[in-house]
């Protein structure tokens, strides 16, 4: 089986079932960490909702798609966040999928699309829980930051050179 990865729109079924099954594995790791408990279905699909990935479209954005097999497997976006600096976005392979290098083919293709948009810098933030996304980060030569943005769940700041 083979990888590939290819832009998608943000708002396609695809894109739409990735969103799902991401923001449902990251709000239920937090909320079984924190409350013992997984999302309340309520809030998770006003979540989802709320959050629709606009920014992950072009000309300032662009959203990826990892499949494997001919199979969605996983994505990964960027925004644009000033005329150099982009932010990397929803990375995430289906549980199943991991540990077949997809994860690091994204984030390449993500780091080239960055490029593309004009940016010579990509910064992202995560959560301390996250462990196995902070070790891919490191693993592909990013450092830990200062902090970029006030969200309330980040804990982890990362930045890389595209240059």
């Amino acid at each position: 089986m083979t990888w590939t990865v290819a832009p998608e729109p943000y708002d396609s079924p695809v894109a739409a079932a990735l969103w799902r099954a991401y923001y449902t594995e990251v709000s239920d790791r937090w909320y079984l960490l924190h409350e013992g408990r997984r999302t309340d279905p309520d809030e998770l699909e006003r979540e989802i909702a709320n959050q629709p990935g606009a920014e992950l479209a072009p000309p300032r954005g662009q959203l990826l798609v990892a499949r494997y097999g001919g199979e969605p497997a996983g994505t990964a976006g960027v925004r644009l966040l000033d005329g150099t600096t982009a932010e990397l976005k929803r990375v995430f392979l289906h549980e199943s999928m991991r540990g077949k290098g997809g994860a690091a083919l994204l984030v390449g293709a993500a780091e080239n699309a960055a490029r593309a948009l004009g940016a010579d810098r990509i910064v992202l933030d995560t959560r301390g829980d996250l462990v196995e996304a902070r070790a891919l980060y490191a693993r592909l030569g990013y450092t830990e930051t200062e902090p970029y943005n006030g969200d309330p769940y980040a804990e982890h700041w990362f930045a890389k050179p595209l240059t």
